[in-house]
């Protein structure tokens, strides 16, 4: 039998739980949950979206840096700080779609019913689009084979051609995957990650296809970005409200 010293096991025992403690506090996952939105935030922002005071954001704040969740940088008086890379998006993301439905996650008033439909109709899920929208996308791509699911998420030679076509270029150069299923937590079905998925936002976003609402990761798609995906990708503007 082996030795589960051999194996290192009780040091990566000891990280995740580390790691599951630090998830494990509910302003902490707040502060991952709104950073999702790819963007990086001030400690005072983050404190006002949570409701709690500057000290307590700045104590969480700095466990989730010494934890390596977080990255910081400043700017004069102002420490920002962002997810420190698409990994820990994808943990957050894929933890987020494991939470079931609760009485405490209904919309109490108007505006938080108003901002968890827009959120569940298009956002951003870090770099990529998710919600309706992001399913929409990942359906019309596959439907017109230009991405493959059957064997996990793969753009066809097809679907090189398109995003070049398109103007979309892919950075193909770094150790993120092309393309990656992440799990939506509003539709529970996979949609378009990996760098694919993130240069797709991107140019929506840069275009004006897709505008952001609000300060909420919420996106919306324009009259000229209905236009061009019924154009590229055949999809109906009805499927995209």
């Amino acid at each position: 039998m082996r030795d589960a010293r051999s194996t290192g096991r009780p040091g990566r025992a000891s990280g995740l739980a580390a790691l599951a403690g630090l998830l494990a506090d509910e302003t902490r996952a707040g502060f991952l949950l709104a950073l999702l939105d790819g963007r990086a935030w001030t400690a005072g922002e983050l404190a006002r979206d949570a409701g709690v005071a500057a000290s307590t954001a700045s104590e969480h704040l700095g466990k989730l840096v010494a934890g390596g969740l977080l990255t910081e940088e400043r700017q004069g008086r102002h420490r920002y700080v962002r997810l420190a890379d698409s990994g820990v998006a994808q943990l957050v993301e894929d933890l987020a779609a494991h939470v079931g439905p609760s009485a405490a996650q209904r919309p109490r008033t108007l505006r938080e019913f108003g901002t968890g439909s827009a959120m569940a109709r298009g956002r951003t899920c870090y770099d990529h689009l998710a919600g309706r929208l992001g399913i929409a996308l990942t359906d019309a791509l596959t439907g017109r084979g230009l991405l493959r699911q059957d064997t996990g998420f793969a753009l066809t030679d097809a679907g090189l051609r398109w995003f070049a076509t398109a103007g979309i270029g892919l950075d193909r150069t770094g150790r993120r995957p092309l393309t990656r299923a992440c799990l939506d937590w509003t539709e529970r079905r996979p949609h378009l990650a990996g760098t694919a998925g993130a240069a797709l936002c991107r140019h929506a976003l840069d275009a004006r296809w897709c505008v952001r609402i609000g300060s909420e990761r919420a996106v919306r798609v324009t009259p000229e970005g209905e236009h061009r995906f019924a154009q590229l990708l055949g999809i109906e503007a009805t499927d995209l409200r």
